[in-house]
């Protein structure tokens, strides 16, 4: 099954005006698809949002270790003073949302 990373993240930006970025990743931080909504500016440098992702996949995975006893992780939403961050899998393709 191929999966459209463009269409894909275009109909997750389109859910709501207040989505600012997409990023489709691997569990091991493949990026396979990113980008902001257009007019948006990213907050963080180039190397902030590559070390914001691979703290996340490392606290992913991290969860994914207790998913034995206590069940497989729905999402983790981070609220900041400037954004909320929701990260979640995609489970047919192991890949996340962020």
């Amino acid at each position: 099954m191929s999966i459209d990373y463009g269409s894909l993240h275009q109909q997750i930006i389109d859910l709501d005006p207040s989505i600012r970025l997409v990023t489709l990743c691997t569990i091991d931080g493949q990026i396979m698809h990113s980008d902001h909504r257009e007019g948006v500016r990213n907050l963080l440098t180039p190397e902030e949002s590559k070390k914001s992702l691979e703290l996340a996949i490392n606290a992913w995975k991290i969860r994914s270790e207790l998913a034995p006893k206590i069940g497989r992780g729905k999402y983790v939403l981070a609220e900041y003073e400037r954004i909320k961050r929701i990260i979640m899998p995609l489970a047919t393709i192991n890949t996340l949302f962020i």
